[in-house]
């Protein structure tokens, strides 16, 4: 095994156990917007434990008060329980969540940099409409996999890697170098170690790895961009899955002759790879339909 090989099994191995994953997203019941007439302030006080429970969960994840409200905020926004239109008033937000005026208004500044929010003088500050979200954004990608919208946003994300993946993968090609084959082959060489121990973490990061460099390799400013939408995608398990999603053999394959092809300058080859990696499982052809 390579060198890095084995450093990344071991980081894999080391990583803090107390990490949320998918679906054990922090989620609290909110009252829902009264019936009829204007819509008013947030029910904050639907739940008199949800700022010092949301908090000690949050920071299980490493998060600080500011990453920790805007993990709230921004999944109470996605998911519907703060609509659009609604007012955040940053007083209650900083009662109930028993942090200071200072993180409540660093915290507003990122949602409203996401699209979520906008805060504009004698209105104050009011949650957006879905139109305006930034829907490459990776936290959102995540809120929206893990809420109500998880169906769509997986759709959405399998038929935007169907898009990118083969084309970069064709781009690649011509734009190979000596220490990114190298790379690309140690992440497959790390997929198969993993997948033989049973390790899927370290699995995933290596796939993600895997994908992200060849998309930046690609030659393509644009492309080199959504290289994260593609990390976030395959951090997002259940629903319609991809060869990615399932470690097997056959996905390994695939991986595999990705790295020969680009080693090769074969474009072609490199694409039908990708392709068939990307629909190595029957469920995907009900997501996205194979070329005709």
């Amino acid at each position: 095994m390579s060198t890095l090989a084995h450093t990344m099994m071991t980081t894999a191995r080391s990583a803090e156990s107390g990490l949320a994953g998918p679906g054990e997203l922090d989620r609290y019941p909110y009252a829902d917007a009264p019936a009829g007439g204007r819509v008013g302030p947030p029910a904050w006080d639907a739940d008199p434990e949800l700022g010092r429970g949301s908090r000690r969960s949050a920071s299980n994840r490493g998060r600080g008060l500011h990453g920790q409200l805007v993990q709230q905020l921004g999944q109470m926004i996605v998911s519907g329980d703060l609509g659009a239109d609604r007012p955040l008033v940053p007083e209650e937000i900083g009662q109930r969540f028993e942090v200071s005026r200072t993180v409540v208004r660093e915290s507003l500044r990122v949602l409203e940099a996401k699209g979520l929010v906008s805060a504009r003088p004698n209105v104050g500050t009011r949650v957006r409409p879905v139109s305006d979200w930034n829907l490459l954004d990776q936290d959102i990608i995540e809120w929206r996999a893990f809420g109500p919208q998880r169906d769509d946003q997986r759709r959405e994300l399998s038929e935007l890697r169907w898009t990118i993946e083969p084309l970069a993968a064709r781009l690649a090609a011509g734009h190979g170098r000596e220490e990114v084959q190298q790379r690309l082959s140690d992440m497959v060489e790390i997929m198969g170690h993993a997948m033989g121990q049973g390790d899927a973490l370290t699995f995933a990061r290596a796939d993600s790895e895997f994908h992200s460099l060849l998309i930046q390799v690609a030659g393509n400013r644009m492309l080199e961009h959504l290289s994260g939408i593609v990390s976030a995608a395959l951090q997002v398990s259940g629903g319609p899955l991809t060869g990615c999603e399932r470690p097997n053999e056959a996905s390994l394959g695939h991986h595999g002759r990705i790295v020969d092809a680009l080693a090769g300058g074969d474009g072609a080859a490199a694409e039908a790879a990708m392709r068939q990696l990307l629909m190595v499982h029957p469920e995907v052809e009900r997501v996205v339909p194979g070329p005709r």
